[in-house]
């Protein structure tokens, strides 16, 4: 659908580079360049659209002043993993290299996204930061990510297991979607026999609820450990990569990453991604900025 008329702002539905996006342009003249956001939305990557934003992209333009990008990627299981992350790279990068066209100073370029949107502002982030040949994101602002499928027995998936919209099983499901997997695989990857110990091993020292701090792990129990079962971990290859589980790259990549805020929200089960993201980066001299929302979900 196209975008509706808006009296402070230009809304034009382009091509970047192939990638379908709606951009959000004040109306009013600036004396000077104003800032640049790409906003990616979330939906699991399975649901949602330029259009369900809608309304988040035009408030974000008008009361930050800002030339707002949003990517419409073309969504899983029609458009296979990675064709998201790509898509979205692939429009970020477009935007960087062509940002005076549209009145913005290529230095002051965020990338944002909620959930799904966040996962894909974190990889593009990764994946841009020690490029040489574009301008640099100036920040990156993650909204309740998701950024990794290597443990869902952290005290956040415990305590908002059944909590609505997005429950921890379910979370699994659309994982399993949006990859195109059988959905039968649900209940081992829940219980992490997926991952092998040597994995588990290797990531322990970022993934691991001792790292939560302890006011958000009351009445947290230590699952006991899963049975590895190899035939499920080779269909689930896609979960260890870091352009899907953002948390598993190395340092040499999260010290490339600009300034990050990092919203999470109590009711989430996915409070604990986020936490534990905050700590990784701030471990590598990464400036973060983090907003709770007490009261919030997902």
């Amino acid at each position: 659908l196209p975008a509706c008329w808006d009296s402070q702002l230009c809304i034009k539905d382009l091509h970047f580079a192939g990638v379908p996006v709606r951009i959000y342009l004040p109306r009013e003249l600036s004396a000077s360049k104003r800032r640049g956001v790409i906003f990616i939305h979330g939906g699991c990557g399975i649901f949602g659209s330029i259009r369900c934003y809608e309304r988040v992209c035009r408030y974000i333009a008008r009361k930050s002043d800002s030339v707002v990008v949003s990517v419409g990627y073309h969504l899983a299981p029609e458009h296979k993993y990675p064709a998201q992350t790509l898509e979205c790279l692939t429009a970020t990068v477009h935007f960087l290299k062509t940002a005076e066209t549209y009145g913005v100073d290529p230095a002051r370029i965020i990338v944002s996204g909620d959930s799904v949107g966040g996962t894909f502002a974190a990889s593009v982030c990764q994946e841009l930061g020690h490029r040489t040949d574009i301008p640099k994101i100036r920040a990156q602002l993650l909204i309740y990510p998701f950024l990794q499928a290597l443990n869902f027995n952290l005290p956040s998936h415990q305590k908002n297991a059944g909590v609505a919209f997005l429950s921890r099983e379910r979370t699994v499901h659309f994982i399993l979607k949006y990859l195109n997997k059988d959905c039968s695989l649900k209940e081992p990857v829940l219980a992490g026999s997926h991952v092998p110990e040597n994995i588990n091993l290797k990531y322990r020292k970022w993934i691991n609820p001792d790292l939560i701090p302890d006011v958000f792990k009351l009445g947290y129990k230590p699952p006991l450990p899963a049975l590895f079962l190899p035939q499920v971990h080779e269909k689930v290859q896609e979960l260890f990569e870091p352009w899907f589980s953002p948390l598993l790259a190395e340092d040499a990549v999260i010290c490339g990453l600009p300034d990050t805020c990092i919203v999470t929200c109590e009711h989430d089960v996915l409070r604990d991604d986020g936490l534990l993201y905050k700590k990784r980066l701030e471990d590598n001299n990464i400036r973060v900025t983090w907003h709770h929302v007490e009261k919030g979900f997902h």
